[in-house]
């Protein structure tokens, strides 16, 4: 068994497609409108392709906003993405206009930093320390 796609829910799936993108670096994969203005719109990595899809998922159900919401509110990331070095990647993508919510912390076996999607998520990108 394997993870072939996780998601996120996203505000306004354009804006996420953007952000996703043109921000942080990732690639569409998928975007197949699938009814009522939503589309399964996924976005891989650029260094696997074939590797497991991120769906920036519409947050239109509504047990969907309150759930955002109180995850936000306690500083609780949506997803993780592992990156080579969290502070190079905090440095980049601050130069991009990306908020930090926590700046680069050692936790031991991983460092770690949270950004704002702008999407209406916190995201935790990590790098293992050797």
């Amino acid at each position: 068994m394997k993870i072939y796609v996780a998601h996120v829910f996203v505000d306004d799936q354009n804006k996420a497609e953007a952000f996703y993108t043109d921000v942080l670096g990732f690639v569409k994969k998928n975007d197949i409108p699938v009814g009522g203005g939503a589309r399964w719109l996924t976005v891989v990595s650029p260094e696997n392709p074939d590797g497991a899809e991120l769906l920036l998922e519409p947050s239109g159900h509504p047990a969907v906003p309150p759930y955002k919401e109180a995850l936000v509110k306690d500083g609780i990331p949506a997803t993780s993405f592992e990156v080579k070095d969290v502070h190079e990647e905090t440095a980049r993508l601050r130069e991009k206009g990306v908020v930090f919510t926590q700046e680069p912390m050692n936790a031991g076996p991983v460092t770690m930093a949270v950004f704002d999607d702008t999407c209406g998520n916190l995201i935790q990108i990590i790098h293992h320390n050797s």
